[in-house]
């Protein structure tokens, strides 16, 4: 029921009135047309992290993922997210909520790699005052004094400075102090996203990319046994990483094979790790599988890899399976030479190879990673020595391996042409003689690879052949202990 008032009180209810609307209406008008509230900027570091996952590939790059635990505001907000692979390629980010995928959407993307350094510091304050702090001698102690300069330039001849009303530059002895950190400048690379996220709270993010400096290649023992029938392998995975940050209890993965890409990158030089014995038997550690046309390797573990650091883990390893060594001799890839002394034969040398197959009959059967093989003989003491090494590309399994670990000491072969005839303008003759001789104390089987251009055919050969190819043929010759073999053949060749 509405009472009247009467007039007396009547000012006094309308001046409250009055100013309780216009409050309100202040208040509106200033939300509606003041400045807009500041965007919120997030910050994550390694202490958010909770799972990483490295891919590396042996072409010098590795896929990274890495999973924190974030609390996020909702509206828009800037997320400054540090401690990343210096080397990471910007272009290949990508950033979801695994909590929320459909509420945090990506508005803006920056890589800040201006890294903080003195000189990045000098190219920021151009233009800025900087306090100088420069000494000298006064009653015989030495005094720091400060004084307020200008910084007018700053280039590869050093600063140039405006203190007072003079200009100067090559201050010795100065150093610097500034006021404050330039907001461009940062301590170590970090992506920043502008996000707009839909769900307030705790959220764990996933952020991947691809990062260069970073690779692994396989190196392996090989230890041959006294004689020389059997022989033992260890495999290492070497694991070099330059990005540019550490990844903690990291899941890691290996791709083996040449996946393409569109810039091809140098392939850094790796350490080498020479190993005099192989180490006690362990179970494996990687598992293996395929994945498109290439194998990726599984640590069944997590591991940590530091930055700038090389890691060496076991790959695999096989006990006691059977190889074999064969000496060989290459023919020379023309048939005509300038000889310094005519009518000397031309000396070749006898290459020392093993070879086995990647069977699991030999206990073997894994594909094997490209890599350096180093080979191992025990001496008369059982101490082992290193005979060679050789370089394998990636190896399939139940192919066979072919080292070339050096060439023979104690076997010469010496290879001269013996005769030229010309049948008709397109037909010629060529005699060939290879002596190899053998001063070791067992005789020994040397394979002799002799290169064959035209249309030939074998017209003579006091040892047995095979054509290899269409422009070769394999003799097969046993030469006694301390003995010699004289292997001539004579060919027709038609052009």
């Amino acid at each position: 029921m509405f009472t009247q008032q009467s007039p007396a009180h009547f000012p006094r209810f309308a001046s409250a009135v009055i100013l309780t609307l216009f409050a309100t209406a202040s208040l509106a008008a200033g939300q509606s047309s003041g400045p807009a509230a500041a965007t919120t900027t997030v910050t994550s570091t390694l202490s958010d992290q909770q799972e990483v996952a490295v891919t590396v590939y042996n072409q010098n790059q590795a896929l990274v993922r890495d999973v924190r635990r974030l609390d996020l505001p909702t509206g828009e907000l800037h997320m400054r997210f540090m401690d990343i692979a210096a080397r990471a390629n910007p272009a290949t980010v990508h950033i979801a909520s695994q909590t929320a995928p459909q509420d945090l959407t990506v508005l803006e993307q920056n890589y800040e790699y201006d890294l903080l350094n003195p000189q990045k510091l000098l190219e920021k304050y151009v233009g800025r005052e900087v306090t100088l702090v420069r000494s000298r001698m006064e009653n015989n102690t030495q005094q720091q004094f400060e004084t307020k300069a200008t910084l007018l330039a700053n280039n590869d001849s050093g600063p140039v400075w405006q203190i007072g009303n003079q200009i100067e530059t090559g201050i010795p002895g100065a150093h610097y102090i500034f006021p404050d950190l330039p907001p461009n400048l940062y301590s170590k690379p970090t992506l920043i996203w502008l996000l707009s996220n839909r769900h307030a709270g705790p959220q764990t993010v996933e952020a991947s990319y691809l990062t260069s400096d970073m690779n692994w290649n396989a190196d392996y023992v090989v230890t041959v046994a006294s004689t020389e029938k059997t022989a033992a392998l260890n495999g290492w995975v070497t694991l070099v990483n330059n990005s540019g940050t550490e990844f903690r209890n990291a899941q890691l993965q290996l791709v083996a094979g040449a996946v393409n890409v569109v810039q091809p990158r140098l392939m850094m030089s790796m350490g080498r790790a020479e190993m005099v014995a192989p180490p006690a038997a362990a179970p494996p550690q990687f598992a293996q599988e395929n994945i498109s046309e290439y194998h990726l390797y599984t640590l069944e573990r997590r591991t940590t890899v530091q930055n700038n650091e090389s890691k060496q883990i076991s790959l695999l390893e096989a006990a006691s399976f059977p190889i074999e060594k064969h000496y060989e001799v290459s023919g020379q890839s023309y048939y005509y030479r300038d000889a310094i002394q005519p009518g000397e034969p031309i000396k070749n040398p006898v290459e020392v190879h093993l070879k086995f197959k990647n069977s699991r009959a030999n206990s073997l059967g894994m594909p094997l990673p490209a890599g350096t093989m180093r080979v191992y003989q025990g001496d008369s003491k059982g101490r082992l020595q290193f005979i060679g090494e050789d370089h394998i590309d990636h190896t399939p399994k139940d192919e066979t391996l072919d080292l070339h670990i050096g060439n023979a000491f104690d076997i010469v072969a010496e290879r001269k042409q013996t005769d030229y005839q010309k049948i008709d303008r397109r037909t010629s003759e060529m005699a060939f003689q290879i002596t190899l001789r053998n001063h070791k104390s067992g005789p020994v089987t040397i394979e002799v690879n002799e290169p064959i251009g035209g249309d030939w055919t074998m017209e003579q050969s006091n040892f047995k052949y095979e054509k290899t190819s269409a422009f070769s043929a394999r003799f097969t010759v046993p030469v006694p202990a301390n003995g010699e073999a004289v292997l001539t053949y004579r060919v027709r060749v038609r052009w």
